[in-house]
Parts: structure tokens; sequence; C-alpha cells
């Protein structure tokens, strides 16, 4: 199929890929406009256009889609059977929802109907979910509530974001290419989503790190998983933020108050919250790199009874 490929990050990149891989013909990439790097010093191609650059694809940036009449023309100039979004990053107007053959279709990182809209893949890590998975929808004008073509699951395990994402990638990229043919030769039944099972994920901002030592161990080692790379689970020590990396949840109970470091070992310390505790592995202080709690012992010392910062 002739196709109008639009995404911006890594993700998007894994699946564009495999798309040019494949025997599919890629007549233009869209994605986010360039975006000045280290205060404007240098502009910063997103990962899609480096890769749509690298393998000579024609490259559309426009600032805005939704009323933008040269870039409409141009999609309709290109004709494609089909348009494939993945993590793009602008609402499409129905003009353009519209245009192609087989329309346009999202490659979407969770099992719809839950989990719509901008952090899907932290959210599942977050909120406990035993399984996540890819959705193929056919895009619609709401926010993820198109019909449902295709799914594949996985199983998050103690994965990180960044592992379930590179996960989530592969796994679209093979799920969009098993799906392509189907929908040209007529073989899928449009899945309507239930709406009543639906629920949104918001854009992930850097106070959502901030760890709440009155929540359960469980919940605060699923959070440091869920924003690893970014922006990261964090506490402030001597006022002195502590980036926490690793951990593991302790059924043990303690009497201590939330937040307190009630017990160190050579490999560890561990921090009463929610009445238990939580083993800490591995952390990161200002200007340094992750380290192990073991390595940071070598040159540094904590003491039972401190009590760790919210701010």
């Amino acid at each position: 199929m002739k196709i109008c490929f639009m995404g911006t990050p890594d993700f998007s990149a894994v699946v564009l890929d495999a798309l040019i891989k494949s025997e599919h013909e890629i007549n233009l990439v869209v994605t986010q406009p360039d975006k000045a790097k280290d205060r404007g010093k240098k502009l910063q191609f997103t990962p899609v256009k480096e890769l749509a650059l690298a393998n000579g694809l024609e490259i559309a940036q426009p600032e805005r889609v939704r009323g933008n009449d040269e870039f409409y023309e141009l999609l309709k100039a290109k004709n494609p059977d089909i348009i494939v979004v993945v993590a793009y990053g602008q609402i499409l107007p129905k003009e353009v929802l519209d245009l192609a053959k087989f329309g346009c279709i999202n490659v979407h990182g969770s099992l719809l109907p839950k989990l719509r809209g901008a952090s899907p893949i932290q959210a599942s890590i977050y909120q406990g979910f035993e399984k996540t998975g890819i959705t193929i929808m056919q895009m619609a004008e709401g926010m993820d509530t198109g019909d449902m073509l295709s799914k594949a699951e996985i199983e998050i395990a103690r994965m990180n974001f960044e592992e379930l994402h590179d996960a989530l990638a592969k796994l679209g990229a093979e799920l969009l290419l098993e799906t392509l043919p189907k929908i040209e030769n007529g073989e899928i039944e449009p899945e309507v989503q239930e709406d009543a099972q639906a629920s949104y994920t918001k854009k992930i901002s850097k106070q959502d790190g901030l760890i709440d030592f009155t929540r359960s161990p469980i919940e605060i080692e699923r959070q440091i998983r869920a924003f690893d790379p970014w922006p990261g689970a964090y506490t402030f020590y001597n006022h002195k933020m502590m980036k926490i990396w690793k951990a593991q949840e302790m059924d043990k109970s303690y009497d201590e108050a939330d937040g307190t470091i009630v017990d160190i070992d050579k490999e560890s310390f561990t921090i009463s919250c929610g009445g238990k505790g939580l083993k800490v592995l591995e952390i990161q202080m200002p200007g340094k790199k992750r380290v192990a709690v073991s390595a940071f012992f070598l040159g540094n010392k904590l003491e039972k009874g401190e009590v760790l910062q919210s701010e």
C-alpha cells in the first residue's frame, strides 16, 4: 500500500523503520517541527525525521495540521491508500481522517478502551496492570475513541517504562505489518470500544515523580519503574534531590513515621512507607550518575532515624 506516515518520538521511529523495510511504499513522512536544544543553540530533529532523512523519504513538518490548507493539499496530492499515525502529537481534523482510501489508523500503546490519552505505558505500570499491549484502531475525531482493528498483549512483569516502551514499539511494528494486508483485503471486522470501560491518562510532569511515603511500598515501587528514565521518582535528603531508581517492596511492618530510614546494610537502606518498608537499591544525587547503594556508601553515609523530605 501507499502510506503516509505521521509520528514523532522513538516509539514512532521503530514502527516507521519496520514499514521502510516492508513491501509498502512510504510516500510522505509527517513529523513535528524541529525544536531548539540547549537554550536555542541548535535545532534538534525528531527521531522520525532523522530516520526519514537517512532513508531519503520526503518529510513535512507543519506547525499545525488543523486549518492548514497547504498541508492538506500536499497530503491529497500524495493520494495515500492509508495514513498510519503513531504518537504524532497533534489532533487530526476530519478532512485528514477521511482523506485516504482506508482512512487513518493509529498504533496505540495500550489495550483499549482502557488507558486512552497521553501516557498509557507509564499508567499501565503505575496502576499495577499485569498485562498491556498494542491496539491498532481506526481513528475517529475523539481522543483514542475509534473502532479497534487488532490487538496484541504483553506481560509487564517488573519492566520499567523504558523497557516496556521498547517492547511495545517492537510489538506495534509487528502487529501493524500483520494488520495492513488484512485491512487492504477487507478481512477485519472493526470492534466498537465500550466507552464505559475507558479511562484517560494525562501528560506526565516532573511533579509526578515526587514520592509520597504515606503510600504503600508496592505503589511506590511501581512509581519508580513507571517514571524511569523521566522524570524519575524522587525525594529529598538534606534538602538535596535524591532519585530512587531501583527498590523492592518489603512485607515487614514498621512503627516509625513514613519517610524514615529504618534499616541500613552494605547494599541497601530501607524507608518506612505506608506502615511497611521499601528497600532502596539504586539512587542518584544531584550532579552524579545513578549508582548502586553499595557504591554510594563507599563515600557517603546515611543514618537510621533520618527522615527524607518532600522538598
